[in-house]
């Protein structure tokens, strides 16, 4: 049986480097992956991809780009719906399930964050697809909130079922079928979209 030291999730947001350090050593970080699609920020170049690398280098902490494997931007036109990324279908692609297979083993080595820019966790495909595919296969992502408490995968979806109107039981529908909607919900709420593509994510209450 593979044993994990830890996979969590975080969103750099507008933190200072400082902060966003602070964050990760609380619970003992030591790998940062990165799964942003363009690894760059335009208003705060500590989080452009060299830049972080260089600064995680010299605090002890190891970078990876899994943007390519892992990023919530797909090309190709077959991984859209309506002109809004379709997690589901990204999620069913080779490249995808061999950047979890990275992470997985990864996991095996290191304490890693999966680290994209949206401050909450359900306004972000590192939770709405990695995270939700990592569960998936027995691993629960600790979430890493902006004031240092966590929350795992498993209590993220019992916030998404009610944020989506989901929670309420259902003699018709089972909990596995109402997740699957809440998640495709959600998804289409937040999900890159090729029609508005610099639209701000609603923010989910933290």
């Amino acid at each position: 049986m593979v044993t994990l030291r830890g996979i969590f999730s975080i969103g750099h947001s507008t933190l200072p480097y400082e902060q966003f350090l602070t964050l990760l050593r609380r619970v003992g970080v030591d790998a940062v992956a990165d799964v942003r699609t363009s690894p760059y920020s335009r208003y705060l170049p500590h989080f452009n991809q060299k830049e972080l690398c260089s600064e995680l280098k010299q605090d002890g902490i190891a970078y990876v780009f899994l943007g390519k494997e892992l990023g919530g931007r797909p090309t190709g036109a077959n991984f859209y719906c309506e002109g809004v990324a379709d997690y589901e279908k990204m999620a069913s692609t080779e490249a995808f399930n061999a950047g979890i297979d990275r992470v997985v083993a990864g996991g095996e080595r290191y304490r890693i964050a999966l680290m994209c820019s949206e401050k909450h966790p359900l306004d972000c495909h590192r939770c709405l697809l990695v995270g939700r595919q990592l569960l998936r296969r027995g691993i629960d992502v600790q979430h890493i909130m902006s004031k240092g408490s966590t929350i795992p995968q498993t209590r993220i979806e019992e916030e998404l079922l009610t944020l989506v109107g989901q929670n309420a039981d259902d003699l018709f529908s089972a909990r596995e079928e109402r997740l699957q909607t809440a998640y495709r919900l959600q998804a289409r709420k937040v999900a890159f979209s090729t029609s508005d593509p610099g639209r701000p994510p609603p923010v989910a209450a933290e």
